[in-house]
């Protein structure tokens, strides 16, 4: 038996036609349907240029704001956010925590929870699991420990300890082993902000598992950081074609100021205390 595959030339849609397999003697002849195998499309823009083309197109389907939203600002720990001390720090937008302390005061003060996670580990990194395990040097991942400086949420932060939730959490996704999901639940929400980094490792994953757990997503874009524009841009596309609303800040600004607010949620429990 022969079956025969063409690759058609890029731009070009599956093109169905019959043709006979099977030729041998005593055998009958099978009409079947023949389809042109399609070829991954390339490109010579650059991520960011593929970036700007993916934004800009007017046709692009939205999840949109539900009712209620949670903001999760992602690891803007030292280790990550202070560029003068440590190597394994990044700086996308100078204004990113300016953003993100606007976007959670707004947050705040329309009941909505607002939630910090940090990554950090034991002594002998156990709870790094095999994450862990790729290098050894001062500045490796598991080597982030409870109490160092490099856990140290960036002081520049406007953090509220008496209604915020700050979380320390050890794999890439906040969802992973967190209590978020249970504070999720409880404060009613249906959809999630999400802010810091970087974009490529604890934000992608934090979307893809906000959207597998049910939530709208979305992602103010100057309020997101990475290493490298590349792995940036391209995972910015990739969230906003799969995942999440990647919008302006501007944009988020504008819908939480605009919201006329949540009751506090022990009220709308039910609660009398």
């Amino acid at each position: 038996m022969i079956v025969r595959l063409q690759v058609a030339r890029p731009g070009h849609k599956l093109a169905p036609k019959t043709i006979d397999i099977g030729n041998l003697p005593g055998y009958p002849v099978h009409r079947v349907k023949e389809y042109t195998m399609p070829v991954m499309q390339t490109s010579d823009l650059t991520p960011r240029e593929y970036w700007e083309q993916v934004k800009a197109n007017p046709n692009r389907a939205k999840f949109g704001f539900g009712e209620k939203a949670a903001i999760i600002n992602i690891d803007l720990q030292r280790a990550y956010t202070d560029i003068a001390t440590f190597k394994t720090a990044y700086q996308t937008d100078p204004k990113q925590i300016d953003y993100i302390n606007e976007l959670s005061a707004l947050a705040r003060a329309k009941n909505m929870p607002v939630i910090w996670t940090y990554v950090a580990f034991m002594d002998n990194a156990d709870d790094a699991g095999a994450w862990g395990t790729r290098t050894n040097t001062p500045d490796s991942l598991q080597n982030i420990k409870v109490g160092d400086e490099r856990a140290e949420l960036d002081s520049r932060l406007d953090i509220d300890r008496s209604s915020d939730a700050v979380i320390n959490k050890r794999m890439a996704s906040v969802f992973h082993d967190t209590l978020i999901p249970s504070l999720l639940v409880w404060h009613k929400v249906d959809t999630v902000i999400l802010t810091g980094g970087s974009t490529s490792g604890c934000v992608r994953a934090s979307c893809v598992a906000s959207l597998s757990t049910g939530y709208r997503t979305i992602i103010p874009e100057e309020c997101v950081a990475d290493k490298h524009e590349i792995p940036h841009y391209a995972n910015l596309c990739d969230m906003m074609l799969k995942y999440a609303d990647v919008e302006p800040t501007q944009y988020v600004k504008d819908w939480l100021v605009n919201h006329p607010g949540c009751e506090p949620i022990r009220a709308a429990r039910g609660c009398e205390f």
